[in-house]
């Protein structure tokens, strides 16, 4: 492979960003027979994955496709932390000022359609993953300018695999209230729905020989830690520094059916439609909080914000409202590497808003650092590493 790291692989017809994702791909059956390919009647584990969240099952996921024997530990079980939560809006950054941690998430966000495609197919599942990309309103004509700048951006750091326009509202049935009559709508966008994506994973790596369970089984081969808040608290505690901290957040789930229509980003909040015929709507972003999983005043206020910047929202029921803690790192971006001076220990965490997004990519690097030693883990999402 030539390019990026995360380079697509296009030889042979194959379209995946990695050919390890690929089902089909000539060199992928080729390394599912290779050192970690499963021996008939292996009793020994060769990864313990820690965390039944998205890192953790994608992480576990990745492996298992390349015939490593896998546990996935959580005592709480499968998405019970911030994994479990309800909107699942895929969105990129904005494509200017491009840098390590756009391009990390491009690539993850390409690979998306791959992943669960095979996560779907392995489970019988749906994950509810859709790109059909968002809409954002344009408050004024400065913001408007800036988004046709951006335009450029996009057509050279997205490599003709996703736009980003400026459109007129008038041209568009499902349009939030634009200031100024014109939208950004970009094709890089998806969904998933994240329980049901979470539940899919585990259901995949089951039916492939992985385990998945909430007994406090011990430590075997490798062991990657992808425990969410508790994690950040423990690796801060370890290297005797902040690393991260939790922040609430707060949604809604209506019973509004608008699942072929692209996701809007409207003064900070998500309207995501999904495939089981809901909408979400989410979030707020809570530092300080007494109960991580109690909803309050602050989702009543965004359920009314909601149903001001979406009309479609202003009758239909409230049918959820979700609470949870997500692990947010202290550099913005997620955390992966080796864990300092615990030899054959790893951690994924620190996905806070973009994990779901960020998975494909994550689990890929990380199946090759655990498995195979390799480390492609971008320097800025290093840890134990200096800064």
């Amino acid at each position: 492979e030539t390019g990026t790291p995360l380079a697509r692989h296009s030889s042979g017809g194959c379209d995946a960003f990695d050919w390890s994702l690929c089902m089909t791909c000539p060199k992928a059956a080729g390394y599912k027979s290779g050192p970690w390919a499963r021996a008939g009647g292996m009793a020994t584990v060769d990864v313990t994955v820690r965390g039944a969240g998205i890192f953790g099952l994608s992480c576990a996921w990745l492996m298992v496709q390349r015939g490593a024997k896998v546990r996935v530990i959580d005592p709480f079980g499968v998405g019970a932390g911030s994994s479990g939560g309800i909107v699942g809006a895929l969105a990129p950054h904005t494509p200017d000022r491009w840098n390590t941690k756009k391009a990390f998430q491009f690539d993850s966000l390409i690979a998306a359609q791959g992943f669960w495609t095979a996560v779907e197919a392995a489970s019988g599942l749906s994950a509810g993953y859709a790109r059909l990309g968002r809409l954002q309103p344009l408050v004024d004509e400065r913001a408007v300018a800036l988004a046709r700048a951006r335009q450029a951006d996009a057509d050279e750091n997205w490599k003709g695999l996703a736009t980003w326009r400026v459109i007129a509202a008038q041209d568009v049935d499902w349009a939030p209230p634009t200031p100024s009559g014109w939208l950004v709508k970009d094709t890089l966008s998806g969904r998933v729905h994240p329980m049901q994506a979470c539940q899919a994973l585990a259901a995949a790596i089951t039916a492939r020989g992985g385990q998945i369970t909430r007994d406090q089984a011990p430590d075997e081969g490798r062991v990657l830690w992808a425990t969410g808040v508790a994690g950040l608290e423990a690796l801060s505690a370890r290297l005797a520094t902040n690393v991260g901290n939790g922040v609430k957040g707060q949604a809604a789930l209506f019973a509004l059916d608008r699942r072929d229509l692209p996701q809007l980003f409207c003064d900070g909040v998500h309207i995501v439609p999904h495939a089981d015929g809901t909408t979400a709507v989410g979030s707020t972003s809570e530092r300080d909080y007494h109960d991580g999983h109690s909803t309050d005043a602050l989702l009543d206020a965004l359920i009314v914000k909601a149903r001001a910047l979406c009309p479609d929202l202003a009758q239909a029921p409230v049918i959820q409202r979700w609470a949870g803690v997500r692990p947010r790192a202290k550099s913005r971006a997620p955390l992966l590497g080796g864990w300092p001076e615990r030899a054959g220990h790893f951690v994924a965490n620190g996905g806070f808003k973009i994990g779901f997004g960020m998975a494909p990519a994550i689990a890929t690097v990380m199946a090759d650092l655990v498995l195979d030693d390799l480390d492609r883990v971008p320097p800025e999402f290093r840890f134990d590493l200096p800064r």
